[in-house]
C-alpha cells in the first residue's frame, strides 16, 4: 500500500495538551481568513501546529485560484477543493525541480493504522449478525452503519448508546473485537473519514481525483506519485510507493475497483472513471521495468468554451469567426496535434458552432467529448467481449451504424485506424464530420491519412477542408503554453506534380504570441465554399470577409461587454442570434 511522506515531521507523538498551547500561541499569528478556516476544521488547525512555519512561512489561504498565481515562484499556498472539509497546500521546494502538494484531510496528523485494522475486523465480525442494508443503494450508509453499530460510544461499552445488535452479542460474549479500544472524537472522525475514502472513493488518489485544478495524475513506478495542475504545473504528490511489491498489490486494487482487473497474462486496462476521468494501468515489471504504473487523465464536468480557450491565448476572435463559419455550414474539420496539446478541449468548444437543432453523434474509444445541444447520441466503444456477443464493438462499426442514423454532424473522439476511412466515405456522402487526430503537421496528418491503415485515396483527400493544428508551445515569457500552431485548408490533389494543394488560413506567430491571418483575401474555402452558402455572388466574393470581420466583432461583444462566458451558455447565446438572423 502506498505511503503518505510529507515534506517535514509532523510529530505525532505531540500530547494534546501541548497542541492547544501551539494553537493558541498560533492564533495570533494566523491571517484572519486562514484563521476562521481553520477554527471550522480542527484538523486545518492541527496540521498548521505541526508546520514549520518558522522555517517555510506563514501560509496564504485563498479561496479559489487564478492562472495568474502561475506566476509565484516560490508558493506556500491553501486552498479547499470541492469535498467538505478537504484542504491542499502547495509548498515550495527549494531543493527540486516540483513544488509539493499536499492533501491536508482529517487523517494527515493522525496514526489510525493500527485502530483501523481493528475496527474493520470488528465490522466483519457483525456483518452477518446485523439486518443487512442493500449496498447499491447506498454504500455510504450501509458502511457507516457498520461503522456506528461497532464504535457507537466506544469510551463507554456499557452505555445505552451503543447498538443493540452489537450490545445483544457483546452480553452473550459472541463478539468483542473493540474490548480494549477506545478512541477520541478527532480519532472517530478520522477513521469515518477513512473508511468512506477507502472503501466507496479513490483511496488515498481521493483528494487528488476530487481536485478541480489537476488535469493530470502519473504514476510511473515506485517513488512519488506527480500530478499536473492548471496552475502549479508539474507537482510532487505526498503520496508514495516505497517498494515494487507494494505498488503492485495497490495497482491490483484500482484495477479492481474500476472492474478492470489486471494480471500478468492480461497487464494492462483502459477504464473511465466515474467523474468521466480516463484512467490507464500497466502492472508488472515483464512490461514496465520501473514496476507498475498508472495514469489517470481528468476531465473537468463542464467543458472549456470558447471564451475560455481565447483567454488562455489559444485562439483569437477571427479565428473563432472563421471556424464558426466552417462548422455552421457543413465543412469536415478534423483537430490535430500531439499529446496534450489540447485537442479534444477545442473540439468540445467548437461544437457551439454546430446548429442548435442539428442531430449529432459522437464516437469514441473513452468518453471525452461534451456537446452541448440537446438531440446529442453518445456511443462508446464496447472494449471487452460480453456472454451473448460474437466480438467487440468497435469504433468501425459505430461509425457504420451512425451512418443510418440521419445525423447533421458525426464527431470522431480520435481517429487512429480504419475507421477513419469510414468517416472520410461519410463525409463522400453528404455527412459533416469532425474528428481529432494525433499528428504533429498537416503533412504528418495527410500521411497518416493516406497511409495504412487508413489508406483514404489521395484523390478523396479534399473531402477533409479544415486542419486545425494544436501544439504546446515556448511562449515569449519562457512559459509554456497551449495554442492553435495553424489553420490549414485542404484543397485538393494535383496529380500533374504529385503534391497536395494546401492554403494556410491562419499562422502562429511564436516570437510575437500572436497570429496572422494569411489566408485574408485568399481564402479558398472562404470565397469558393462558404461566400456561396450565404448567397454571396461570384464577383462579390470578397465580402466574405467583411462577415468574418463582424463575426468577430459579435463574439468580441459577447465576451468583453456582456461577460459570456460558460460552456453551455455561449451555444444560448448564439442560438438566440442565429434565430434572429445575426449570426
Amino acid at each position: 500500500m502506498p505511503n503518505i511522506i510529507l515534506p517535514f515531521d509532523i510529530g505525532h507523538e505531540v500530547k494534546e495538551s501541548e497542541l492547544e498551547q501551539t494553537r493558541e500561541e498560533l492564533r495570533e499569528s494566523l491571517p484572519e481568513t486562514l484563521c476562521e478556516v481553520a477554527e471550522q476544521n480542527s484538523h486545518l488547525f492541527d496540521y498548521l501546529c505541526r508546520l514549520p512555519i518558522s522555517q517555510v512561512g506563514m501560509p496564504e489561504y485563498l479561496p479559489e485560484l487564478s492562472r495568474k498565481m502561475a506566476e509565484v515562484k516560490v508558493p506556500n499556498i491553501i486552498y479547499p477543493i470541492k469535498q467538505d472539509g478537504i484542504f491542499v497546500h502547495i509548498l515550495f521546494d527549494e531543493g527540486g525541480y516540483r513544488h509539493h502538494y499536499i492533501p491536508i484531510e482529517p487523517t494527515t496528523t493522525l496514526k489510525l493504522e493500527t485502530l483501523s485494522e481493528q475496527i474493520e475486523d470488528a465490522c466483519i465480525a457483525i456483518s452477518e449478525k446485523i439486518p443487512g442494508i442493500n449496498p447499491e443503494i447506498d454504500r455510504e450508509k450501509h458502511l457507516l452503519k457498520y461503522l456506528d453499530d461497532v464504535t457507537a460510544n466506544l469510551n463507554k461499552p456499557r452505555s445505552k448508546s451503543i447498538s443493540p445488535y452489537l450490545w445483544r452479542l457483546r452480553r452473550k460474549e459472541e463478539v468483542d473485537p473493540l474490548k480494549n479500544v477506545r478512541v477520541s472524537k478527532k480519532e472517530l472522525e478520522g477513521i469515518r473519514y477513512l473508511f468512506l475514502r477507502d472503501k466507496v472513493r479513490m483511496g488515498v488518489l481521493d483528494t487528488l481525483v476530487t481536485d478541480p485544478y489537476i488535469e493530470d495524475i502519473s504514476c510511473s513506478g515506485t517513488g512519488h506519485i506527480f500530478i499536473e495542475h492548471k496552475v502549479f504545473k508539474s507537482l510532487k504528490s505526498t503520496v508514495n510507493f516505497i517498494n515494487f511489491d507494494d505498488l503492485d498489490e495497490y495497482v491490483i486494487e484500482l484495477a479492481e475497483r474500476i472492474r478492470k482487473p489486471v494480471t500478468y497474462k492480461n497487464p494492462i486496462a483502459d477504464a473511465t472513471l466515474p467523474d468521466g476521468s480516463r484512467i490507464n494501468i500497466v502492472y508488472g515489471r515483464d512490461v514496465s521495468k520501473r514496476g507498475s504504473n498508472f495514469s489517470i487523465r481528468k476531465f473537468s464536468e463542464v467543458p472549456l468554451s470558447i471564451f475560455e480557450i481565447l483567454e488562455f491565448g489559444s485562439i483569437n476572435y477571427h479565428m473563432l469567426a472563421y471556424l464558426s463559419l466552417m462548422i455552421s455550414n457543413g465543412m469536415n474539420v478534423f483537430v490535430a496535434g500531439e499529446s496534450a496539446s489540447g485537442k479534444t478541449s477545442l473540439l468540445n468548444a467548437v461544437t457551439a458552432f454546430i446548429p442548435p437543432l442539428a442531430k449529432i453523434i459522437t464516437i469514441e474509444d473513452t468518453p471525452e467529448l461534451q456537446v452541448p445541444h440537446q438531440n446529442w447520441i453518445r456511443e462508446v466503444v464496447q472494449s471487452t467481449k460480453a456472454e451473448d456477443s460474437t466480438g467487440a464493438v468497435t469504433m468501425f462499426d459505430l461509425l457504420k451504424a451512425a451512418l443510418r442514423q440521419r445525423p447533421n454532424e458525426i464527431i470522431v473522439g480520435e481517429i487512429r485506424g480504419k475507421e477513419g476511412n469510414i468517416a472520410f466515405q461519410a463525409m463522400q456522402t453528404g455527412h459533416s464530420v469532425m474528428a481529432t487526430f494525433h499528428a504533429a503537421s498537416i503533412e504528418k496528418l495527410i500521411q497518416r491519412i493516406t497511409g495504412d491503415p487508413i489508406s483514404v485515396p489521395k484523390a478523396y483527400i479534399d473531402n477533409l477542408n479544415v486542419a486545425v493544428l494544436t501544439g504546446m508551445v515556448r511562449l515569449p515569457n519562457g512559459k509554456n503554453g497551449r495554442r492553435i500552431t495553424s489553420i490549414a485548408e485542404i484543397v485538393g490533389w494535383e496529380p500533374s506534380t504529385q503534391s497536395f494543394n494546401i492554403s494556410e488560413a491562419f499562422h502562429y506567430d511564436e516570437s510575437k504570441d500572436n497570429y496572422a491571418f494569411t489566408g485574408l483575401m485568399s481564402s479558398y474555402l472562404l470565397e469558393h465554399k462558404i461566400a456561396p452558402r450565404l448567397g454571396i455572388p461570384n464577383n462579390k466574393k470578397q465580402k466574405i470577409y467583411d462577415e468574418i470581420e463582424r463575426r468577430a466583432n459579435i463574439l468580441k461583444e459577447l465576451h468583453t461587454v456582456q461577460k459570456i462566458r460558460g460552456f453551455y451558455e455561449v451555444l444560448d447565446v448564439l442560438s438566440r442570434a442565429q434565430r434572429q438572423g445575426l449570426f
